[in-house]
Order: structure tokens, then sequence, then C-alpha cells
């Protein structure tokens, strides 16, 4: 059985209220009514359940002790169907053990009858404030992964939003794309990205690692073969190029080629056909190639070891990705990101960082680019404490390496002088703290006042 009340002119939010007491229902709902709250009741966990299913609330409060359903138990299977929907729990029947399991079955808070009236609305309030809370606080991380993420790469650097503008520019363009960058800077998520920008996205994107196989393997890899081509050849197999058709074919550390092959990769890309070791003939095949390598490939051209026409055919459009120590100020983007996806996959409470464990972070020259600072956040996730990760759960390496920063190099060869190196390093830490100036003086370990005159000092300078 389930009752609704008229709907105040102005919804504050919705409530379900479970009570099997008709005159505790008759007036909370009325209490609640008049403070310009919706109010739906049922009588029973059942029914709660049922309504809830199909209705969307901002609150429940629940009696513990009802038939069919104890207020606990319904906890439990409310949460599972919303995680994040506060409940209040009710009860003449409190008792310190009742407390505790309403509590740990996620309960919101726990009020003992007789209650007072302003007792359970700022109850209320409060629960409902903190789910304001936390909706928007999704809402702002969602508004920042849209903004500073695209396709699972993260960055807000100048750099990187015009490397994702380049991404939509040419996702739907037939054109072979070269990528280049060291190693861990991450030209497979770019590549990816390019492929699920694209018309091609519902069609195959496979990725091959040039040189992880071995020359005699690859070209069956890439090419197939007939049964009886060779000793081994048991049965036909498609190629790469034919698994891939219509879709995107993504050759990775394509420097490490065999000229070999690349004279036959060369024909594929020339005449859109590939022929199988044993066939008489060949087959169409529509595939997108992009194409990867941490080597300057004009050098390989120039000593003999890459074709200059394969060059030419894979460089139509090329891509520069910069290594992390270009752009410093996305390293708490990345931080930030790596720390809730390995937080919750280890499922540990790692709530951030500190500041100085980020100020290491942003010192540190990273030679193995954004592989290197997943993989050092995960190692602080899994084997630090729980809480924000401080330099303590950083690896010594790290903390060693950390002296050796980028703007030494670039200060030596512009030959800076020491107030030039802090000017910089200054302009870099506000950069990276999005101009917060006491964010940045935390990491410079100065106070603001420091910080300001010196501001000052290099305006004046200027």
């Amino acid at each position: 059985m389930s009752s609704n009340v008229e709907e105040p002119t102005e919804i504050r939010a919705r409530v379900l209220l479970v009570e099997d007491d008709h005159e505790m229902s008759r007036f909370l709902c009325e209490l609640l009514s008049e403070e310009g709250y919706a109010v739906d009741v049922v009588y029973d966990g059942t029914s709660a359940l049922e309504r809830f299913k199909i209705t969307s609330f901002d609150l429940i409060v629940t009696d513990l002790m009802m038939p069919r359903m104890k207020g606990t138990e319904l906890i439990g299977r409310l949460k599972e169907v919303d995680p994040n929907v506060p409940v209040l729990l009710i009860t003449a029947f409190g008792t310190i053990e009742s407390a505790v399991e309403a509590m740990r079955a996620g309960a919101y808070n726990y009020l003992t009858k007789p209650f007072r009236s302003d007792e359970i609305l700022l109850s209320i309030g409060r629960a409902l404030e903190e789910r304001n809370l936390r909706k928007e606080l999704q809402r702002l991380r969602a508004e920042v992964h849209g903004r500073y993420e695209f396709h699972n790469i993260v960055g807000k650097s100048e750099k990187m939003q015009r490397l994702f503008e380049m991404i939509s520019r040419i996702g739907d363009l037939a054109t072979n794309v070269l990528l280049f960058g060291e190693s861990g800077t991450g030209k497979e998520l770019v590549a990816r990205a390019v492929h699920y920008n694209s018309s091609r996205c519902r069609a195959p994107f496979i990725p091959v690692n040039c040189a992880a196989i071995p020359e005699t393997l690859l070209e069956s890899e890439l090419f197939g073969y007939l049964r009886g081509a060779f000793t081994d050849a048991k049965r036909d197999r498609k190629g790469l190029f034919q698994e891939a058709t219509g879709g995107t074919l993504f050759l990775d550390e394509i420097g490490e080629m065999p000229l070999s092959l690349q004279a036959k990769l060369l024909r594929v890309i020339e005449d859109k056909e590939v022929r199988p070791l044993g066939a008489s003939r060949g087959e169409k095949v529509d595939v997108r190639i992009l194409a990867a390598t941490n080597r300057e490939l004009e050098q390989g051209v120039g000593e003999g070891r890459f074709r200059q026409d394969l060059f030419y055919r894979l460089n139509v459009i090329h891509i520069t990705l910069p290594p992390l120590r270009e752009r410093i100020e996305d390293i708490p983007l990345l931080a930030e990101h790596f720390i809730q996806k390995f937080s919750q996959a280890a499922r540990r409470k790692v709530t951030g960082i500190t500041e100085e464990a980020l100020a290491a972070l942003i010192r540190y020259r990273w030679p193995g680019n954004v592989r290197e600072l997943e993989h050092t956040i995960e190692r602080a996730v899994l084997l630090g404490k729980e809480g924000p990760i401080t330099p303590e759960d950083l690896s010594p390496r790290l903390l060693e390496g950390a002296g050796n920063d980028a703007l030494v190099d670039e200060a030596l060869s512009r030959r800076y002088t020491l107030r030039d190196i802090e000017r910089e390093y200054i302009k870099r830490v506000l950069e990276t703290t999005g101009g917060n100036k006491t964010e940045a003086a935390i990491i410079l370990g100065v106070d603001r006042t420091t910080l300001y005159r010196k501001l000052e000092e290099a305006k004046t300078k200027e």
C-alpha cells in the first residue's frame, strides 16, 4: 500500500518516506511538505524498492523495524540501485548495536524516536547538502575531464590542447599519419584517439609492434598466408591488413621494420592490395595506416636504413608528441587521474597527493615520460599508506633524480644568470598551479610575501 501527497509549488527535494506506523508517517509527511519537500509514502521495504526503481528520489527516510524487510536490509538494497542516495534511519528501539548496524549498512544518520521536528529537519538538510556537494564535485570532475581528457589522453597544457585539436581535425581524413615521440609519451593512445574520432571507429583498430616480432614472423603477421605456404602453415590465416580492413592498422616502432618488408608495405599502400604468402593474386583492403616511431626516420633514410619513398607515404601528416618535461603543468592533472584510476582498481583510500610529493614530481625529469609517471603513481598507491601520497611513498630513485631538472640543462644552454633561473622557475611553478600563488609559494618553499616581492622584482626587470 502506498500514498502520495500533493507536491508543493517549489520543491526543495524529493523524499521517499518508508514508515509502517501510519500516525508517524502522517506526521512526517505533513512536516516535510510544509518545509517544501515533495514526499512519497510507502509502508514497507518491498514497496519502497519498487517505487525507488521507477522514481528518482534525493533522500530516503526509513524506519528500522518493519514487516517483510528491516530498514538495514532496505538500505543495502537501495544502495545497489543508487550508491549515492542518502538514507536517514529512524527507530523506536534505539541501541548502540542497532546504530552501528545502521551506519555499517550505509545510513547517513540514525535518529531515535521520539525526536524533535527541528532535529530531523536539520539531519535531512545536512544529508541533502552533502548530496548536492557530491553531485557538484562529480559535475566539476566531469567538466575537467571533458575539457582536459581526450580519449584517455590527459592534458591541459597548450601543447596538449593543440594536439587534441589536431586529432579532431584529422580524424575523418583518409591520409596516413606518422606519430613521433619519445618512449612513453602515449603514441598508441593518440593513434587510438585518431581512430575512434573518425568514421572508421566501428571497424577494428589493430596495433602491431614492429620491433617485438621477429622478421621471419612479421611478414606472415601483416600479410597472412595460405595453407602449405611454408612448413608449419597447416591452415589459411588472415593477415593483420585483412583483419583491419575498414578500420585502422597501427604500426608502432615502424623504424625497426626490416628493409625487405618496407618494400612490401609500400606496395600494399600504393596498390591497396595485400597478397598473402603462397597466394597467386592479391586481395583488396581498405586500411588507414597510423605509424609511430621514437627515432628520427629522416636520419634512417639518410643512413639507408629506411626507404625514402615509404617515409613520404607514411609522413603525409606528422604529429610530434611532447615529452612530459616540456609540459610540466600537466603533471598535477595526470597524477590525480592515475591516483583515481589505481585507487579505485585496488580499492584503496588514496585521497590525493601532498604539495611536497607533487613538487618532487614536478622537479623530476621523467625520462620515461607519462608511462613512467603512471607506474610511479601505481607503485605509490599500492605500496604507500592510505590518505594522500607523500614523498615517503615515492621511490628513492625518483627523489634523488628530482634534482636533475630539465631547467638546469636549459639554463646552461641559454647561459642564464641565477636571477634568470629563479624568475623562470617561479613562472613555471605558477603555470603549474594555474596562477594559485598560495600553492606556488608552498612548492617554492617561501611565504606569500616573499613570492609577491619576487614577482614585483621580475616586473621591474622586464
